[in-house]
C-alpha cells in the first residue's frame, strides 16, 4: 500500500495548531489536540456554531471581513438598558475589548475587525448622530452623521469609507423609513444619492462604491423584499430576496455577491439564508437558530451571524462556509 508521502510528496505535517490558512489536500496531525485534520472545499454552504458572545445582545452593530475576524458593538443586551460593549472574535471566542463611547442600540456598523465605523442608533428612542472610529484597539469620537437616525445599515471594508444608509428618527417621529444616503471619507459625512425605498435597517454587504441594501420595513411595519444595487453614485432596483423580511443579517464583499439571513417576517423569526450572485437570490442553509436582530459580518463564502433575540437577546454565533470555502475537517477511524 502507497504511503501518504508517496501519494503526496510529503510528510503529514505535526503542528501545534491548526493552520490559519490551510489548502485543498493538505493533511496535519494538531499535537495539541492529538487530531489528524485535513482541508477540503466545501460544495455547499453551510452553517456551524461558534463560540458564544460574552455579551447577549441584539440590534447591535457589526464589522469584520470573514468568520475568523469580526466586531461586534453596541446594541440591547437581555437585561434593560443599551450596551457599550465591543468584542472581537478571533474564529475561535470572543474577546473583550475597549467600549464604546456612546451606548446605544440599533446602529451602524462597516468596516474589518481592526477599522471599523459605529454611526447613529438610539440611546433609547430619538435616533442620534453619534460616530465612532475604531482602530484595532479603541474607539475615537469623530465627525458626525448629517441626519440623526437609528435602525441605519452600512457598508464599507475600513473605517476611512463607509456608506450609511436608510433608517428613520425613529417611528414614533418619523413615521417613515428615510432613504437617505451618505458617504464616509474618513473625516466627513457627504450626502449622496438616495435609496429609491426608505426603510428601516435593511440588510447590507459591500464597499462604499459596491454596496448592496436587501429587506427592512418601512412603517406599520410593511415588510420588505426588495433589494437595491449601489454603483458608487446611485442606487439601481434589482431582483428581490425570496422572503420578505427586517431585522436580518447580512455580508458581502461587494454589489455581486452577498448574504442575507435571519429576521423578522411577522411573524415569526426565520433562519433563512440567501445568496447574492449579482443578478439573483438563491435559497442555501438555514441558521441552526432561527432570529431577528441579528448582527451579521463577513462575506458570501464567509460571514458571521452574531446574537440577535430569539427572544430574548441571544449570544448564539454561527459561522458560514459558502460553496467553495476551504473547510477543515477532522479524520476518524470511527
Amino acid at each position: 500500500m502507497a504511503t501518504y508521502k508517496e501519494i503526496s510528496g510529503t510528510n503529514v505535517e505535526v503542528l501545534a495548531s491548526d493552520p490559519t490558512n490551510p489548502v485543498e489536500g493538505q493533511v496535519w496531525y494538531n499535537s495539541t489536540t492529538g487530531l489528524l485534520k485535513g482541508a477540503s472545499v466545501s460544495t455547499t454552504g453551510s452553517w456551524s456554531t461558534g463560540g458564544n458572545l460574552n455579551t447577549a445582545r441584539q440590534q447591535g452593530g457589526a464589522a469584520g471581513i470573514s468568520n475568523s475576524a469580526s466586531l461586534v458593538f453596541g446594541g440591547n443586551p437581555a437585561v434593560p438598558g443599551n450596551t457599550t460593549a465591543t468584542e472581537s472574535y478571533d474564529g475561535t471566542s470572543w474577546t473583550e475589548v475597549n467600549d464604546l463611547n456612546t451606548a446605544r442600540v440599533a446602529l451602524g456598523g462597516a468596516g474589518s475587525q481592526t477599522s471599523a465605523l459605529a454611526f447613529g442608533g438610539a440611546p433609547p428612542n430619538d435616533g442620534i448622530v453619534a460616530n465612532e472610529s475604531w482602530n484595532g484597539s479603541s474607539w475615537t469620537e469623530v465627525n458626525d452623521l448629517n441626519t440623526a437616525r437609528s435602525a441605519v445599515s452600512g457598508a464599507g471594508v475600513n473605517n476611512t469609507a463607509v456608506l450609511a444608509f436608510g433608517g428613520g428618527n425613529p417611528p414614533a417621529v418619523s413615521p417613515r423609513g428615510v432613504a437617505l444616503t451618505e458617504l464616509w471619507n474618513g473625516s466627513s459625512w457627504t450626502e449622496v444619492n438616495d435609496l429609491n425605498n426608505g426603510r428601516y435597517q435593511p440588510g447590507a454587504g459591500g464597499t462604499s462604491t459596491s454596496a448592496i441594501a436587501f429587506g427592512g420595513y418601512d412603517y406599520a411595519p410593511t415588510v420588505t423584499a426588495v433589494t437595491e444595487s449601489w454603483n458608487g453614485t446611485s442606487w439601481t432596483e434589482v431582483n428581490d430576496l425570496n422572503t420578505a423580511r427586517y431585522n436580518l443579517g447580512g455580508a458581502g464583499a461587494d454589489n455581486t455577491s452577498a448574504l442575507a439571513f435571519g429576521g423578522d417576517i411577522l411573524p415569526p423569526y426565520t433562519g433563512a439564508t440567501e445568496s447574492w450572485n449579482g443578478a439573483n437570490w438563491t435559497e442555501v442553509a438555514d441558521l441552526s437558530t432561527a432570529r431577528s436582530a441579528v448582527m451579521g459580518s463577513g462575506t458570501q463564502t464567509s460571514a458571521l451571524a452574531s446574537g440577535g433575540t430569539t427572544p430574548p437577546a441571544t449570544a448564539a454565533t454561527e459561522e458560514w462556509n459558502g460553496a467553495g470555502a476551504t473547510i477543515t475537517k477532522t479524520f476518524t477511524t470511527s
